[in-house]
């Protein structure tokens, strides 16, 4: 089983209108004292560690506000295996070519870079600083500073949204020589200035479905295959270090509001970055991870839920009920069910929350 390492960077330069995230705003670096902080968090861990980590993820808040010397003394300090995959996420508007550079030679070996349109008047209506302009420049200095292994975001069901919009993101981040791209619906969050004030023109459920759906199959064409709700690859570039995650693996998670599970038990840190730095701040205990988890992770995945992996984990069989409501899930084209797997299909996925609900 894999082994990943995270490193949560909570600064930005702006807080994004649908983003509730912990990040602080109005920041235009990364304090050497956070990164001290961040070096002395794992040092508390080493060893209860399972080894060398396979993947390193440095996300956020915004990454890519590190300095490419704050970026190796992080990735040299987990002591990642030969081969691992190292990512940072990277908004277009703070990357150089520089700066890139200095990041490959750092350790990293993967980006992924927040597009989300390719229409500047919606990104502006997002709260995201960057031009789609400098979307496509970000791209082209991933390719001159050495980087094969590049992701794009995009998001979908913005703001009266349309296919044409999918279609233009998808080919500024297809001409960009992208190998992974993520692509999921804008969630209102109810932390978010969104969920303060949503904004006009939000498709609703079914027009959400729709463009989800569509979304699917123009990625296909392209040449990206599905292999989780939101995660679109080209063959052999699928993110190793989420699959971590879905897989119910061990990963360490570090920085405020980070979350981690060693060994089959989840912790995390408090949402205060004062108190990380500080050194104060403790993790707390989440509850262990089981069956229950493993079945709702595993149910993201393309691949679907091996059932006879559920139940080595202790996950029961699924009632008369349960079976009957599968049944009329699957003549709905909703799932397949064998008796070795259950796998949703991307219809199925819309409505995943409303699956489980009926399988937990």
């Amino acid at each position: 089983m894999s082994f990943g390492v995270y490193f949560h960077i909570p600064y930005c330069f702006s807080r994004c209108r649908y983003c509730d995230f912990y990040a602080a705003g109005a920041a235009r670096a990364v304090p050497d004292a956070y990164v001290d902080a961040l070096l002395r968090a794992l040092a508390g861990f080493a060893a209860a560690l399972p080894g060398p980590p396979d993947t390193v993820y440095l996300g956020g808040g915004t990454p890519s506000l590190l300095t490419p010397a704050q970026a190796a003394r992080l990735i040299s300090a987990a002591a990642p295996r030969p081969g691992a995959e190292v990512t940072l996420e990277a908004n277009p508007e703070t990357v150089t070519l520089e700066r890139l550079q200095g990041y490959r030679a750092a350790g990293v070996n993967r980006l992924s870079i927040g597009v989300q349109s390719a229409r500047d008047s919606q990104l502006r209506a997002l709260g995201r600083p960057h031009t789609a302009r400098q979307a496509a420049a970000a791209f082209e200095m991933a390719r001159q500073a050495g980087f094969d292994n590049v992701s794009g975001d995009i998001m979908l069901a913005l703001p009266r949204y349309s296919r044409e919009e999918f279609d233009e993101t998808l080919a500024l981040i297809q001409e960009g020589g992208a190998a992974h791209i993520s692509a999921y619906l804008l969630k209102i969050e109810p932390g978010s200035a969104f969920g303060r004030q949503p904004p006009a023109g939000l498709p609703d459920a079914d027009q959400a479905a729709g463009f989800y759906l569509y979304a699917v199959e123009r990625l296909a064409a392209a040449g990206y295959r599905q292999y989780e709700i939101s995660s679109f690859a080209r063959p052999g570039r699928e993110g190793r270090h989420n699959r971590i995650y879905w897989d119910c693996g061990d990963y360490l998670g570090l920085g405020p509001a980070a979350h981690s599970c060693l060994g089959g038990k989840r912790f995390y840190y408090p949402a205060d970055t004062a108190a990380f730095v500080a050194g104060t701040a403790r993790p707390a205990p989440d509850g262990g991870c089981g069956a229950e988890d493993y079945l709702i992770l595993q149910l993201r995945l393309a691949s679907g839920l091996d059932l006879a992996e559920y139940r080595r984990r202790g996950g029961p069989d699924f009632t008369p009920r349960q079976r009957a409501f599968l049944a009329h899930c699957q003549q709905a084209g909703y799932l397949t069910l064998t008796p070795q797997r259950l796998t949703l299909t991307p219809l199925g996925m819309i409505v995943q929350n409303a699956i489980l609900e009926e399988l937990i």
